[in-house]
């Protein structure tokens, strides 16, 4: 008996999905945690007999899977959700979201936004999330408190806000931003300009410098509506990703949302290059922007992980519905069933969203010396039985209400569905406050 090897946590479970290797499923297995990190994974019986933990936590009839990584989304618009509903982009853009954000929008709106999308996200399995939004400083005051791991974007967009009055300005406070954080074991950062209809060709080679010499992601929309080629042809007389590519900025730092209109030679592009795609099918389905050629990136092996955008467009933070969504459309717009199957719908949500933040040596996998970021999901339900097979059953039948623990860096954020580092009530007397007082404004 003390013979074994001390651990901090052993979680025992029905089945553990690795994600890594793909397709796997292990039953009656143990993840052994130590300082944050997995130390082992191996049958209960085996980690009885050689680990003496501090505390073991046993859920009979649950999947622990990586937590699930949210590869693009604009956390404080929670406060926005359901404001200018059934709209197409520019319209709900240009007449809705942009007046609003540019009255209400400030370090506070961003904080308490950010702390309800953690909130959100915390109890839908998500453990890591990649934003773009404006007064990062606060966003990153929210995440800290929640607990969460998160990407934070370097925002650049040509008009001024309320956050920045220029380039210069945006990308001063971003870098400053990054200068304090960067070595926090939970944040990283991506340079984060708009789109490419709201950017300018100088601001674009600025950022593609700062990003080589940082080593450090650039995440964008890219040919998310016809109605973003058109005003790049007219403008440019180029579509965008010729543009962005002509500038130097596509390869394998970029992370292009929601990608729906491309020809061949633009995906060709896109192979070549080695770029990584955030796919946002609800979306893309609630904008009417189209259907993303899913199938044709996975034949070419493009790295394609999936996002929520943000609530103000979706409405949810929810990435069990994007991972069936994904899977479905992609059936349906190929005519074939057999592709995108439920493992690679749940690896789009995990591993390759890890790979395209250049976060896949630490998380986005149950591996042994990788970060213990740790999603549980409850197949007690009535409405989950029977399961023959768990994997597809957390695709096509789970929902995130079903999640029932979340650590991060081995620590827990939610136990039995309850929030531990975030106050319920406090988030909705603030978003109370914020309906409230945007509820009021005329647009």
């Amino acid at each position: 008996m003390n013979d074994r090897i001390k651990a901090d946590t052993i979680i025992e479970a029905k089945w553990i999905i690795p994600v890594e290797p793909d397709n796997v499923a292990s039953t009656d297995h143990a993840i052994v945690i130590s300082n944050g990190i997995i130390k082992d994974i191996l049958p209960v019986s085996e980690a009885k007999q050689r680990y003496n933990p501090q505390q073991t936590i046993t859920l009979n009839n649950h999947a622990l899977i990586p937590g699930l990584i949210n590869l693009h989304t604009h956390a404080a618009m929670t406060l926005l959700r359901g404001l200018a509903d059934d709209l197409p982009l520019m319209d709900w853009l240009n007449n809705h979201i942009w007046p609003i954000e540019r009255q209400h929008v400030n370090s506070q709106f961003v904080y308490d936004g950010t702390k309800l999308a953690c909130a959100e996200m915390i109890k839908g399995g998500i453990t890591c999330f990649n934003d773009m939004y404006f007064f990062p400083e606060s966003g990153v005051e929210a995440i800290i408190a929640s607990g969460m791991r998160a990407a934070i974007g370097i925002v650049v967009i040509d008009f001024p806000t309320a956050y920045a009055s220029d380039t210069d300005d945006y990308l001063a406070k971003g870098l400053a931003l990054r200068d304090q954080y960067h070595q926090h074991p939970l944040l990283s950062f991506c340079f984060a300009p708009h789109a490419p209809y709201t950017v300018s060709d100088e601001a674009f080679n600025r950022i593609l410098t700062y990003a080589e010499q940082l080593n450090t992601p650039i995440h964008i929309h890219l040919h998310e509506s016809s109605d973003e080629i058109r005003i790049n042809l007219e403008s440019t007389g180029m579509r965008p990703i010729e543009r962005l590519h002509q500038l130097g900025l596509v390869g394998p730092n970029m992370i292009a949302a929601h990608m729906v209109h491309l020809t061949e030679q633009e995906i060709k592009l896109v192979h070549d290059y080695g770029c990584n795609i955030a796919h946002c099918p609800s979306s893309n389905l609630k904008l009417a922007n189209g259907f993303a050629p899913i199938p044709t990136f996975l034949n070419q092996g493009i790295n394609v992980g999936l996002g929520t955008d943000g609530a103000a467009s979706n409405n949810r933070l929810d990435m069990f519905e994007e991972m069936r969504q994904a899977a479905l459309l992609a059936k349906a717009t190929s005519g074939r069933a057999d592709i995108l199957p439920a493992n690679q719908a749940l690896k789009m949500a995990t591993l390759n969203n890890a790979n395209a933040l250049g976060l896949g040596d630490k998380i986005g996998s149950l591996a042994i010396g990788k970060a213990a970021d740790i999603t549980a999901i409850s197949f007690s339900d009535l409405d989950l039985t029977p399961c023959y097979n768990p994997i597809s059953h957390l695709i096509y039948t789970a929902s995130r209400e079903h999640v029932s623990h979340v650590w991060v860096n081995g620590k827990m954020l939610l136990q039995d569905g309850e929030l531990i580092t975030l106050n319920s009530r406090e988030l909705q007397h603030r978003s109370e406050f914020w309906y409230k007082r945007i509820k009021s404004t005329p647009i």
